[in-house]
Order: structure tokens, then sequence, then C-alpha cells
């Protein structure tokens, strides 16, 4: 390659302050047999600029003596995020309140396994939060092979999930497999996401036909495991779709999902509008259509806490993210007054 040649490249991992990339053609298509390390330009960190995440596409700027520099992030589709907790820099501040993980998919694979790990609480927070991105949530109920009520399971999670697609599937005996392929399509992107231990490793080696991933066994005790993945890592299929690993995550956090969790729990929200008062608070109004929804059975009440788990805990984290947002400006402001 030529010294400065301004391309165009998709980053495939991040390890601290190396990424790895892959150079994209005219169409825009990254080619997995070919990569070049590159790291920041120096006004990411001056100006405060969020950094490029695995997914991302990139302009980059080419050395044939050294590591090339990533000099703008291309706009994303669609974006993975979760709470930021740790904070920044002061450089930084503008990303505090979120943190983005992945970025440019189609498809979302929550997988988690039919044994201690199976939470239908923790299936709506990834259905919701996909929701949010505008991606597709396919919900893979792994292990089905030891499972002794797996029609019931699959059952509940469509009922607590309608806005996904929900399979039941066994790396180990092939079980389900076949219902996968139709989201393997070439150069469509798979974010996979669940806790560590459910088989997301034996997953991806399954559906690509051979071991791309490192497999770990899990403690029987309480069915978890280590952690596999230890960073996130975009690769190729040999059906040339693309996925994106993530490393376990046993929960995340709900920020600003309003939107992702009505619509996962879109049967109970159309309930509000049937309520005889519009101010109904669905706790012990005559009238209520929710109340009455439970009373009859068309509405379990297992999910109708979940739907206000959900809420709660997203306006907590809010009023949160606006009191921190608050103190640093009271801080900045402060500051400048000193000086």
């Amino acid at each position: 390659m030529k010294t400065n040649t301004n391309i165009i490249a998709r980053v495939s991992c991040v390890q601290k302050n190396l990424f790895t990339l892959l150079p994209c053609d005219e169409n825009g298509n990254a080619n997995p047999d070919s990569e070049i390390k590159g790291k920041l330009k120096g006004k990411f960190y001056n100006l405060g600029l969020e950094p490029p995440v695995v997914g991302d596409y990139v302009k980059v700027f080419t050395n044939e003596y050294g590591d090339a520099l990533i000099d703008e992030v291309l706009p994303r589709k669609s974006v993975f995020k979760r709470p930021n907790r740790s904070g920044h820099a002061e450089a930084f501040l503008k990303n505090l309140l979120e943190e983005t993980i992945v970025a440019n998919f189609d498809y979302v694979f929550i997988v988690t396994s039919l044994n201690q790990d199976y939470s239908e609480n923790r299936i709506a927070r990834y259905v919701s939060i996909t929701l949010n991105t505008g991606a597709k949530p396919v919900v893979i109920l792994s292990k089905a092979d030891l499972c002794s009520d797996l029609e019931l399971k699959v059952e509940i999670t469509k009922a607590v999930c309608n806005k996904a697609d929900v399979f039941a599937i066994s790396s180990l005996t092939g079980y389900g497999i076949e219902n996968l392929k139709p989201y393997l399509q070439k150069d469509k992107t798979i974010a996979i996401v669940g806790s560590s231990g459910v088989g997301k490793s034996t997953l991806l080696n399954t559906l690509n036909g051979s071991d791309l991933m490192k497999v770990n066994h899990i403690r029987d005790a309480d069915g978890k495991g280590r952690h596999t993945t230890t960073y996130r890592e975009l690769f190729r299929l040999k059906t040339g779709s693309w996925i994106i690993d993530t490393p376990g995550l046993r929960e995340i956090g709900v920020l600003d999902m309003e939107e992702g969790i009505d619509e996962t729990f879109s049967d109970i929200v159309s309930l509000f509008g049937k309520c005889k008062f519009s101010d109904c608070t669905h706790t012990q109004e005559p009238g209520c259509a929710v109340l009455a929804a439970i009373k009859n059975g068309s509405l379990s009440e297992e999910r109708w806490q979940t739907y206000l788990q959900l809420h709660t805990e997203n306006d907590w984290g809010k009023k949160k993210m606006k009191q921190i947002a608050k103190f640093i400006r009271n801080y900045q402001k402060n500051r400048y007054i000193e000086e």
C-alpha cells in the first residue's frame, strides 16, 4: 500500500488502543483475509470524540511504515449501548452517560440456556434494548437436549417477547439449528449476546461447521461458566455473514429505553387506552383494563411485574445520569469561576 492512502475499513477487533481493521471494497464490503492495524488520530483525544467500536466503518490513512491512523467514524445504522458508570477523563465528558459496545448489526442473537440461566426478565431486557436499536431480536434457547419442558419454555418466551423470533436449539444434537440459517445471509451482521456458559461459542462453531471459538465447560452446581470471549470481535462465517461476539454479560442496564420496553410489551401498552380513567394507575381503580386482564388470565402477573420493573430501572437510571450530568456542569462552572 502507498503511504497515506485514504481508505474505508471496518473495525474487527479492539484491544486497548490498538484496532484491527478490515479494508473495504468500493461496495463497502470488508475483506476478512486482509487486515491492518490502526490507532486513533490525536483529534479523538483532543476533541473528546467517541472512539470506534467493533463493527464500525472508519476512514483510515494507511502507512506502509507503521500503524494506520483512524481519521473518522462513519455514521452508524445501529448501536448497542449500556450505561457507563466508570467515568472518563474530562475530554470524554460527552460520552459519560452511555458507552457504545458494538455497531452496525442487522440481527441480535440473544442466547440463553435452558438450565439455571433461564430468566424471562433478562430476555425481556435484551429484547427491549435490541428493539430500541432498530435491529431484529432473535431469542435462542440453547441446550434444548437438557430441558424436560421444552415446548412450555418456548411458549412462555414467545409470550414474554412477542416482537422477537424465538427458537430452541441444541448444538449437541443439531436440533433447531436449521431455523437459524435464514439469518445467516451474506454480508449481514449478527451481534450475539448472553451470559457466560450459555453456549454462544459452541453455537458459533456449529453454525460455521468448524471450530472458531474456544469452549469452556460450565459448573453443574449453578449452570454458570467462565467467560470464553474476553474482548469483542468481528469475524465472518463460511456463509458470508458476519458475527460480532461479545464477552458474557450476566446483567445489562436499561437506560432511555421507553420505546423498546413498550414495543416488547405492546400487549400491555394497548390495555392502557381501555381503562375507564385516563389517569389510571393500574393499582386499584374500577374499570382498569390491566387489572381486569390479570384477573381473567389474559395477562400474567409475572409479565406485568416485569414490565413495571424494567420501567422502574429505566427511570432510576435516567435520574442518576441527570444527577451526574448536573454535578459535572456545576464542577466545570465553579472551576471556571475560580480560574
